[in-house]
């Protein structure tokens, strides 16, 4: 899996910057998740993607609670084929204050829009998510990577039990943040650093090798009625289910853009951890999470005043530094489309 540069544009016939893993070796991945539909999405990416070794998958509350995110999780992964892949219950609460319901406006209230998955045969690891991830972390010191689509809270209780967690894992890939874009739950903050500013926060000042995939690259980023029309034709049990699963997304955003579509959050996230789509822009930028209790309460405010220069000067990687994704060209929805249809 090749590393993301900063900003690097690769041309390729769907149009969208993406570059090929040419590693033949698997390289290993550890996702945490809040597992709704974009969540979906981004597990069956990751399933579908060549040289992923997907090692172990914490759950986090956010779009739902995080033991019905965990089952959802096990019951996707069977569907896919991955039944051995280890599942780990996380924090149930935010570092600071409650979990309070999550948003099943968005994702339904069991995560998948009211669609029936069926039941795996296989059960939660006993395992706490952040200690599977930091005894990930040990196993796979130097090479693994991290892709965090929920809340933070798993991550950042795994600092807890190790600070050394940066200097083990290889890069750490989020979704979540607006650094130019208005938020989605208030004006400047994104759902899932709102949920846990706290959380994202520390996670942001630990120095890891971040990439920050927001809403000012995911928000452009969408699937259409016809993508949806095309995994319910394509008839197989995985396609069909994810086709149903985003009929209820497809009506929360209708009554954002005017039709029935979608966005892609975390299945864009996903495929750039694994090295498949390359930001065209994402500058290394101080970052900073507002965890007060004010109205900026979730923003991550990046420096990004070297725009008018292009970026002349990046900061090494390290304690309030990240890679922010500014901009990603072309049609990801065809991508992602294309890898759904194998599976």
């Amino acid at each position: 899996m090749p590393e993301v540069p900063d900003a690097q544009t690769v041309q390729t016939t769907q149009s969208v910057q993406t570059t090929q893993n040419t590693e033949t070796r698997s390289v290993p991945l550890f996702l945490d998740c809040d597992t709704g539909v974009d969540d979906a999405l981004a597990i069956a990416w990751l399933a579908a993607a060549p040289g992923v070794d997907l090692v172990g998958v914490g759950a986090v509350s956010g779009n739902i609670a995080a033991a019905t995110g965990a089952r959802n999780t096990l019951d996707l992964l069977a569907m896919l084929g991955l039944p051995d892949v280890p599942v780990h219950l996380g924090a149930h609460d935010f570092l600071d204050h409650p979990f309070t319901g999550g948003a099943p406006h968005v994702h339904g209230a069991d995560g998948t829009g009211g669609v029936p998955l069926p039941r795996a045969a296989t059960e939660l690891s006993g395992v706490h998510a952040a200690q599977a991830l930091v005894d990930a972390a040990h196993e796979h010191a130097g090479e693994l990577r991290v892709l965090a689509i929920g809340p933070l809270t798993n991550v950042a209780l795994a600092l807890e039990i190790d600070p050394d967690l940066p200097r083990l894992v290889r890069e750490l890939t989020i979704m979540g943040g607006a650094a130019m874009a208005p938020g989605n739950v208030t004006p400047v903050a994104e759902a899932n650093i709102h949920n846990d500013p706290l959380a994202a926060a520390r996670v942001v000042e630990a120095g890891f090798d971040l990439m920050v995939i927001g809403l000012d690259v995911t928000m452009h980023q969408r699937f259409e009625e016809e993508h949806r029309q095309a995994l319910l034709a394509a008839g197989t049990p995985v396609t069909r289910v994810l086709g149903e699963v985003l009929e209820f997304y497809y009506a929360f955003y209708a009554q954002r853009f005017g039709r029935p579509c979608s966005v892609l959050h975390d299945p864009l996230a996903a495929a750039v951890a694994t090295g498949d789509v390359v930001p065209s822009l994402a500058p290394r930028v101080p970052v900073v999470v507002d965890s007060t209790e004010g109205p900026g309460r979730g923003q991550t405010i990046a420096d990004l005043r070297g725009l008018y220069h292009g970026f002349p000067d990046s900061p090494p990687v390290g304690p309030g530094v990240a890679r922010v994704a500014l901009e990603i060209d072309g049609d990801f929805g065809a991508v992602l489309l294309e890898r759904l249809l194998t599976l």
